[in-house]
């Protein structure tokens, strides 16, 4: 089946869910003048037209002619729009099925309409106006986080108990940064503010878990600068997420997308980052140690490739570390491998999950649909004396916003466990 037919198709289905959706509308409209009636219908259909026009150019306009994130920003109008349209169209489906039974009642038993509460046929306006309402919430929650939720950067705060820990290294501070997704950044005073967030936190020493771009080391060139700004006395590391390899992108040559990770890796090397390769470093303060372990991308979900190799990036790592840090960009690597195999890792920084960009966080309750998906996906987790912490993520991919999982900037203090 050829990309126009499907879009054809997909089109025809829209413009269905559109009308049936419209049904609820005109419940409600009854009694409203012709004049009024018609400019409803107008404005709803209007939407409609946006969004076949929307498709078409998403699919067939030349993105390198298209305004930058356009394509981003169409695509979440269409899935927006959309969504909501298709939850409207399930509560007009609901009252059907209602009415289908009244009326069966009606047909095949001697029950008269006053004994059924009216006419059995007619639509009911209290299903229709709590299908609207329903319908609008991720409308409008989804509409907010493009213009609030984007970059409402959140400082999280949190105190690593480690066992024995030397007081030179009491209050040594760690700030965590992860999935940068510099490709999708749409408003650069924004990012500016989060950066000099980070800045003002006069950390020790700055981890980044990856993600540094969404699929090519170009998208860096605008925002290296900028970056360049973050730095740290004791350096700031890095290690590779799964958007950081360019493996979701068509090359022309296997040559070509070789060259752009090391484009990648040299735009790191510019902003004064050191990007740790299944490797380990060793932090000396005031004569005690901290083992920085940086494995590549590293995943349990067949999906994600397996780069990483805690085996050589752990290989001759000093004996005498106060304590042991390992980078890991996606989470399920610290369940699957790393509690089981690897007991000296006292905290393992990750991020991937981004909280999916959308959820709820509220004291003593946190929900989000990737929790469905990954068992550790935003904040703190622990095993015997090992922890992990996933961060949510500095930018967003896909969808250009957030809500209720917000941006975070994670900033961490050694502590000595009592």
């Amino acid at each position: 089946m050829n990309r126009l037919l499907i879009l054809l198709l997909f089109t025809f289905v829209v413009l269905l869910v559109d009308y049936y959706a419209f049904q609820a509308i005109k419940t409600l409209i009854i009694g409203f003048s012709s004049a009024s009636q018609r400019a409803i219908k107008l404005v709803y259909f209007s939407f409609t037209a946006l969004v076949i026009l929307a498709i078409f150019v998403y699919n067939f306009g030349d993105p390198d002619s298209l305004a930058r994130h356009a394509r981003t920003f169409i695509m979440s109008f269409i899935f927006i729009n959309v969504l909501g349209k298709l939850i409207l169209a399930l509560f007009v489906f609901i009252d059907d099925i209602v009415r289908g039974v009244r009326w069966a009642i009606m047909k095949f038993s001697s029950t008269t309409s006053n004994e059924l509460g009216g006419e059995p046929i007619s639509r009911s306006k209290f299903i229709a106006t709590t299908g609207i309402i329903v319908a609008a919430a991720p409308i409008i929650s989804m509409s907010w986080g493009i213009i609030s939720g984007a970059h409402d950067y959140r400082i999280r705060r949190l105190k690593l108990p480690v066992k024995a820990l030397s007081p030179k290294l009491q209050g040594f501070k760690i700030v965590q940064l992860s999935d940068i997704h510099s490709g999708s950044f749409w408003n650069k005073t924004a990012v500016k503010g989060g950066i000099e967030m980070i800045v003002e936190q006069k950390a020790d020493l700055i981890l980044f878990t990856g993600d540094l771009v969404n699929n090519k080391a170009t998208e860096m060139e605008e925002w290296a600068e900028l970056f360049s700004k973050i730095n740290a006395p004791y350096g700031v590391y890095s290690v590779l997420g799964n958007h950081d390899y360019g493996d979701y992108v068509r090359w022309n040559t296997s040559e070509e997308k070789s060259a752009n990770l090391e484009q990648l890796l040299a735009t790191q090397n510019y902003m004064g980052w050191e990007v740790l390769r299944n490797e380990h470093r060793s932090i000396d303060v005031d004569g005690e140690r901290i083992g920085l372990v940086g494995v590549e991308n590293w995943s349990a979900k067949e999906r994600f490739p397996k780069y990483g190799d805690l085996d050589l990036a752990t290989k001759e790592l000093p004996k005498d570390t106060s304590v042991n840090i390992l980078m890991s960009h996606d989470p399920s690597h610290w369940r699957e491998e790393v509690i089981t195999k690897y007991p000296n890792m006292n905290l393992t920084l990750s991020g991937h999950t981004h909280g999916m960009q959308f959820g709820v966080e509220i004291p003593g309750f946190k929900w989000s649909p990737v929790q469905y998906m990954y068992k550790e996906w935003a904040g703190l987790y622990q095993s015997e004396e090992q922890y992990l912490y996933v961060n949510r993520g500095f930018g967003y991919i896909g969808y250009p916003g957030r809500f209720g999982i917000l941006p975070e900037i994670t900033v961490i203090e050694l502590e000595n466990k009592a």
